[in-house]
């Protein structure tokens, strides 16, 4: 399985919005179309964090899918709550997907 983190901004009182918008949304086929297996979200201070367990090269899925009519539904939902961290160069979900530089496994 591959792990990729997202990061962004979110304000606290937004979690349960933000939580039912995923749980809609993880009901539909989109997940499956991307190779997601696990959602996790998390939040500190103001940030965002979804911890996503997927097939390996879902990166790329999620870029062939940005034109989907389910996807795009989400980021519409989303986009209220959901602030990019560095909106002066978010281009694309990519830019939003932290750099795992260290893993360990027992």
């Amino acid at each position: 399985m591959e792990y990729t983190l997202i990061v962004a901004r979110m304000a606290p009182e937004d979690t349960e919005r933000v939580s039912g918008v995923w749980a809609e949304s993880d009901a539909t086929e989109l997940p499956r179309l991307a190779g997601v297996r696990q959602r996790r979200l998390f939040r500190f201070n103001g940030l965002y964090f979804q911890l996503i367990g997927a097939e390996a090269g879902m990166a790329g899925r999620i870029e062939g899918l940005r034109g989907h009519p389910l996807f795009q539904d989400v980021n519409r939902k989303l986009k209220p709550f959901i602030e990019a961290y560095d909106p002066l160069t978010w281009r694309s979900p990519r830019d939003a997907m932290a750099e795992e530089f260290y893993a360990w496994n027992a």
